[in-house]
């Protein structure tokens, strides 16, 4: 795909990973539609890329609504008359013990945002992507192909929707493409300070710092865009992600002492 005069679709495109997806990739010549639930946040980005000679479109949307998704799509479509690209780049995390855990009700909203929400989008987007032979692009997580400690509630909701997009990517092959950006630790976003805490909200003393092993969010978005030129399905970054699925068949103890040990330090 040749980024330049696509439209592009952006969830949770107030801060972090969205907020810098829009930024690069309106500077490199696309249209995009900044979706998040915080309007003002999204206002002053719009703002932003379109002083610096970009095109932006912000548009309030709670993703869990169904409703709101199919009105995000056909506001964009009465726009620019045509859709190129959805990135599901919303999410939230969290980070407890399941068994410390007090209310598992946080894992409702965890799985109707990262799973339903993005069921929402794609089928509301699917047709329009289809006419362009446009991409889904997932920012997804080494949590979505294995178990991860701490993370049990976000790690169900992630596997559900790499099952989804990997469905979606064979039942509409040749038509579409399906993008599924493999993250770790990324620097620069707030997914850890919106997490979900054995009692709710993280407190902010149990949320621990990055490590040096992790990766700057200008250099993770930078990726992602070319990954998107080169129509790839699957990007891993760092890169070392790549021999998740590998270690999983072959090594499995061996893989679950790296994460774990990987978390105690993270």
């Amino acid at each position: 795909m040749t980024i330049k005069g696509k439209v592009f679709i952006i969830t949770g495109a107030s801060s972090g990973i969205g907020a810098e997806l829009a930024a690069q990739l309106a500077d490199r010549g696309a249209s995009v539609v900044c979706a998040a639930r915080t309007f003002r946040k999204l206002e002053v980005l719009c703002k932003k890329i379109n002083s610096n000679g970009g095109t932006a479109t912000p548009i309030q949307v709670d993703i869990t609504v169904k409703s709101q998704c199919e009105r995000m799509v056909r506001k964009t479509i009465a726009t620019h008359n045509k859709l190129d690209g959805l990135i599901l780049n919303a999410g939230i995390s969290m980070w407890a013990k399941f068994d410390e855990i007090e209310d598992v009700g946080f894992f409702q909203t965890i799985m109707d945002t990262n799973y339903l929400g993005s069921v929402y989008c794609v089928h509301s987007a699917l047709p329009y992507l289809k006419t362009s032979r446009g991409t889904i692009i997932s920012c997804s997580t080494g949590q979505a192909i294995m178990g991860f400690p701490n993370h049990s509630g976000y790690v169900a909701s992630k596997h559900a929707l790499h099952g989804f997009l990997s469905t979606i990517r064979m039942e509409n092959k040749n038509e579409i493409n399906v993008l599924e950006a493999v993250l770790s630790w990324i620097r620069g976003t707030n997914l850890r300070e919106n997490s979900f805490g054995p009692k709710g909200k993280t407190p902010k003393k149990l949320i621990k710092k990055h490590t040096k092993e992790s990766v700057s969010l200008k250099e993770c978005v930078k990726v992602i865009a070319e990954a998107i030129e080169k129509d790839k399905t699957t990007v891993y970054i760092p890169k070392k992600l790549a021999f998740i699925p590998f270690l999983k068949i072959f090594f499995k103890k061996y893989l679950e002492k790296k994460v774990i040990s990987a978390i105690n330090k993270n």
